[in-house]
């Protein structure tokens, strides 16, 4: 008999073979019911898995609602797949994963790619297959078996991808009734029914290259977003709506920010009001660094690539990284373009080795450290066409990055510090956020003592600054952390109610080992240094990204592009405007004038949706008075002024939140 422990520390001895829907039958009908997945010693199983052997058992149900989504979600991805199939025989299947708030599946149509027009019909088969209410059963199939099976269906995708499936790995496949399977780890949940059929709903197509690379089949991706329950989607297609109301690609071209084109493959063309944002963030975060003890260096772009090899970055990260050859290409009409003896060089895809060799400068004491080391560094990393998206996800990105090398007995303080800084400037933008703890991955550098110590100090910083409490989110998240050090991650939540990752700092014992950098201590020798890599914003270009969806576009005065507008109703006002634009500008204030031959509500329809802050009206009676009528976006109706003390009050609103 095995011996099953429940959460409530009672034991129950059952036959092997004996399945957890079988426990929660024993327990009670509503279980029974209600009991939709299980955890036996923590990994989630299918509630219709046999039991093997003695386990902890936790039955999981819908108000397990992140294990519940999980399941559902990846039901769906597969109910997608078994459904395209029907409709478009032919069709290969390659991966379909859960995602944070859906699934998508990857085809490989027969005769064209999927468009969204095919969309209705498959969801419709979809939910004919979810009311069919099809037992998921898992089987584990034999290597060659499986291989043979996708080979003899015409599944080359499949194939390929069990063939190379880690020796000694358990192959396993869900069959959906007893007429179509998918290769799968699973767990599902215990027939298609189980599912809401009103839960879904397919979003769009796209392409994708099989397993991500550029050289491979282009296929087709659908997306779906799936829930437990009609209203979780319908909630979540509200957000949606309103996510793309305020997505930065659309308001950057709406508000004159950037551009971006496939001449430069993620790369940013900031047009000039966008820039006066960047510069406004730069200082910013100058005066922010400058106030905490930090020296601002530059360092270059290109460095050769055994630099890479020696930090380890050649190793781990060098198919991330741009490879450029260190010696002039062959301008002949024949012949190869680089020798096959070239010395290789790589754009910088990070700072830190950079920041180490201006460390190694010159000899360092004890009393030196810690040295704060910050710069605005242009970066480079070869992430996949497919996987850029506006100033999301680009190739070419500047970090706040720095470095602080510091002694041992430093390390909790200066991250404490760190905390504080990072909390005031997120407080700043009007970010709530959340902090976590990414431990040691799978594969890394560095001992099992050098990993302990370094999370642990992480936490006792953590502690010091007041963070690890449920107010802030704290959370640990095993083997999330670099391969060379823990990390503590700042989860930002905008005004939406979506999260974004920004924040780092990440403690490391490795790359000084790696670069040979020390000082010499207190007791004459010479010790390491620990080096404390950080940002706040990240990177600019996807910090700006999040704040014009944070913001809808609707910046705090200190930041929008365009501070004010002055406008005309009549053509006499024009010197007027132009002498209010004057005083305006002398006054600190980013001002311009629209004297175009338009009538006034047209004006004021056009500005407000280039989100321009105020705009200020003036005719012949403001003129004569010296006055203006102001007009704030978002606000009804307007307010008489005179120009001085318009000025006073938009000079003072325009403060940035540091100095005011």
């Amino acid at each position: 008999m095995l011996k099953i422990t429940l959460p409530d520390g009672s034991v129950r001895e059952v036959a092997p073979g004996t399945t957890p829907a079988d426990i929660a039958a024993a327990i009670g009908p509503g279980l029974a019911k209600a009991a939709i997945a299980a955890r036996v010693d923590g990994e989630l199983r299918d509630i219709m898995r046999p039991l093997e052997q003695d386990a902890q058992l936790a039955l999981v149900t819908s108000r397990d609602e992140a294990d519940a989504l999980e399941l559902a979600r990846h039901d769906f991805a597969h109910i997608l797949a078994e459904a395209v199939q029907a409709l478009f025989p032919g069709t290969q299947i390659t991966f379909g994963p859960a995602t944070d708030d859906g699934f998508y599946y990857d085809f490989a149509p027969r005769d064209r790619p999927f468009t969204e027009e095919d969309l209705p019909a498959i969801e419709a088969k979809m939910r004919e297959i979810i009311a069919a209410d099809k037992p998921l059963r898992r089987e584990v199939w034999k290597r060659e078996d499986l291989i043979a099976r996708w080979r003899a269906e015409g599944e080359t995708f499949k194939a390929e991808w069990a063939a190379e499936l880690p020796e000694g790995e358990e192959l396993t496949v869900y069959w959906s009734g007893g007429d179509w399977l998918d290769m799968c780890r699973g767990p599902h949940l215990a027939s298609t029914g189980k599912l809401d059929p009103a839960a879904f709903k397919l979003t769009r197509v796209s392409g994708a290259y099989w397993r991500g690379d550029q050289k491979n089949a282009m296929l087709s991706r659908i997306y779906g977003t799936g829930w437990l329950n009609r209203k979780q989607l319908d909630a979540h297609l509200t957000r949606l709506e309103e996510a793309a109301k305020r997505d930065h690609r659309k308001l950057g071209a709406e508000m004159d920010l950037f551009h971006l084109q496939q001449e430069a493959h993620g790369s940013v063309f900031w047009h000039p009001k966008g820039y006066i944002i960047w510069r406004e963030l730069e200082a910013y975060m100058r005066r922010a660094i400058d106030a905490a003890g930090y020296r601002e260096v530059k360092t270059p772009q290109v460095m050769d690539a055994r630099q890479w090899e020696q930090s380890g970055h050649w190793g781990k990260y060098r198919e991330n990284m741009f490879v450029i050859p260190d010696e002039v290409p062959n301008v002949a009409d024949e012949g190869p373009l680089v020798s096959d003896d070239a010395d290789w060089m790589a754009l910088k895809p990070m700072n830190c080795p950079a920041h180490v060799l201006i460390f190694r400068q010159g000899i360092k004491s004890y009393r030196d450290l810690p040295l704060r080391f910050y710069e605005n560094g242009c970066c480079h990393r070869n992430e996949p066409h497919g996987a850029l998206h506006g100033l999301m996800r680009v190739r070419q990105f500047t970090q706040d990055d720095a470095h602080i090398f510091c002694r041992e007995d430093q390390i909790v303080e200066e991250v404490r510090a760190f905390c504080a800084l990072a909390d005031r400037i997120y407080k700043d933008f009007g970010f709530t956020y959340s902090i976590k703890l990414a431990l040691r991955p799978e594969k890394r550098f560095g001992t099992e003592e050098m990993w302990d110590k370094a999370e642990e100090e992480l936490r006792n910083a953590v502690a010091a600054a007041g963070l690890d409490t449920p107010e802030y989110g704290w959370e640990e998240l095993p083997g999330e952390g670099a391969f060379y050090a823990p990390k503590l991650e700042w989860h930002l939540t905008d005004a939406i109610g979506r999260t974004w990752q920004v924040g780092t700092i990440q403690s490391d014992r490795v790359l000084p080992e790696r670069l040979d950098a020390s000082y010499i201590a207190e007791d004459g020798e010479r010790h390491r240094p620990v080096m404390l890599h950080r940002a706040i914003f990240g990177s600019y270009e996807r910090f700006i990204g999040i704040l014009i969806e944070h913001y809808a576009g609707k910046f705090p005065l200190w930041l929008a592009p365009v501070q004010a507008v002055v406008a005309t109703i009549v053509s006499d006002a024009d010197g007027y405007a132009q002498h209010v634009v004057e005083k305006l500008r002398a006054a600190g204030i980013r001002a311009e004038t629209d004297i175009r031959n338009e009538k006034i509500n047209y004006k004021v329809r056009e500005h407000s949706l280039a989100k321009v802050p105020n705009l200020l009206v003036v005719g012949r009676r403001e003129a004569d008075e010296g006055t203006v009528a102001l007009r704030e976006l978002g606000k009804e109706g307007q307010s008489i002024l005179s120009v001085d003390d318009v000025i006073a009050r938009l000079a003072k609103e325009a403060r940035a939140p540091d100095m005011a």
